[in-house]
């Protein structure tokens, strides 16, 4: 019986799908992908710290300021927690030993480990590359790695 990550073939009783070598680039386009959000990230930390500096045109509003410096905090750890995760997937392209590094990682950065979930997505649809099977698998890694993120929340 084939298994989920194999695709039946029209020749009989060939089975393909992404291999080692497909998982690895993808594993290393997610890497780049969570690299650019990383990225965007930093920089929205970067202009909402700027939004607040004090003279100028920065919010009068102390209320407003921290609002703003909250928001700024929350993208600059996201931000770091993506680069993490980025670095780590060049290590292990497999979700089951990835996920628990990422949660732990998350929860040192006071983070619920589910928030890397979007990020891993959007690095997933992000794809820079015509390498289908790469493309798969990278797919296939966000996805599982975002049940085993969302299920590290509910242990």
């Amino acid at each position: 019986m084939p298994s989920d990550a194999t695709f039946e073939d029209s020749f009989g009783d060939m089975r393909h799908g992404p291999g080692p070598e497909d998982f690895a680039n993808g594993a290393a386009a997610l890497a780049a992908g969570l690299a650019r959000e990383a990225q965007c990230l930093a920089q929205s930390a970067a202009a909402l710290r700027a939004a607040t500096a004090p003279g100028g045109e920065g919010p009068s509003d102390v209320r407003r300021a921290r609002i703003v410096q909250h928001a700024a905090g929350e993208a600059a750890l996201r931000a770091a927690l993506a680069l993490d995760a980025a670095s780590q997937l060049g290590d292990r392209p497999r979700a089951a030993e990835l996920a628990p590094r990422i949660a732990e990682a998350a929860k040192r950065a006071g983070l619920p480990a589910a928030t890397l979930a979007p990020l891993l997505r959007a690095a997933a649809l992000d794809f820079r590359t015509d390498d289908a099977a790469a493309r798969i698998a990278a797919s296939t890694l966000a996805a599982e790695l975002c049940v085993l993120l969302a299920a590290e929340r509910t242990s």
